[in-house]
């Protein structure tokens, strides 16, 4: 009897920034489990007559419990998360709940498409050196640690991709990620913003460390920060980050 969870990351959502594997996941599933708005995103592929189970924001545990019972009952689950599963998604806690159970379920993680380099693409090579991913989200990580991170990552000269960046409940944390990175950043260090990221309605800014904050952000952006290098096309519409070839 197959007891086999499948954790697919999605990437934006749309058919064609979708792997093969992603899609075929879909398809293998008996039971296709997801965030509601996730779910929404890919309703046209799923199959007529396929179970579909979805629940709300903040029921990620329930929802990767419900995984559980299910491919234990012998079900093939398709679990399903945004962007790449292993990065700020759903793979970590399914695999730590199976872990906790002792559970003999096969978990296979199918990548997607990060929203880091989805908006990077959108932005031109922003990531084309080392760089760091920070979510400035401090529900599961205490706001202290994430400003020691951004220190870091300033007197790093990373180039950062925020995550996260701001909400309704939290409008501040972008504002101090900002001074921070200004304490080790030139002013103008050049910042692309992309909101939706590679979704149908998304739309982009560039602008500079030091303005940021005047641009919209919200939980639907992705906010990538250059390093002492980065550069903004003469025709503002693209941002490069030189890997060091002699060109």
């Amino acid at each position: 009897m197959s007891k086999k969870i499948y954790v697919t990351g999605l990437g934006p959502g749309l058919y064609e920034h979708m792997t093969e594997a992603a899609k075929q996941s879909l398809t293998e599933a008996d039971v296709i489990v997801g965030y509601k708005t996730y779910i929404d995103i890919i309703a046209d592929l799923i199959e007529e007559g396929k179970e579909v189970r979805s629940s709300g924001m903040r029921k990620e545990i329930d929802r990767c419990q419900e995984c559980l019972d299910l491919a234990e009952a012998g079900k093939t689950v398709t679990l399903v998360s945004s962007g790449d599963a292993g990065v700020y998604g759903m793979a970590g806690i399914m695999m730590e709940l199976v872990e906790k159970s002792k559970s003999e379920v096969e978990v296979v993680v199918v990548p997607g498409i990060s929203a880091a380099n989805a908006a990077a693409s959108t932005l031109g090579a922003p990531l084309m050196h080392d760089y760091c991913v920070i979510s400035l989200s401090d529900l599961m990580t205490d706001w202290e640690v994430i400003k020691k991170r951004l220190h870091c990552a300033g007197e790093g000269d990373f180039i950062v991709s925020l995550y996260n960046p701001k909400s309704k409940g939290r409008p501040d944390n972008i504002v101090e990620a900002q001074k921070i990175l200004l304490e080790y950043k030139d002013k103008d260090t050049p910042v692309g913003i992309v909101r939706n990221a590679k979704r149908a309605n998304e739309s982009y800014v560039i602008t500079t460390l030091e303005k940021m904050c005047d641009a919209e952000i919200d939980m639907f952006s992705m906010v990538i920060i250059g390093n002492s290098k980065t550069y903004i096309t003469e025709d503002h519409l693209k941002m490069i980050t030189p890997r060091g070839y002699a060109l």
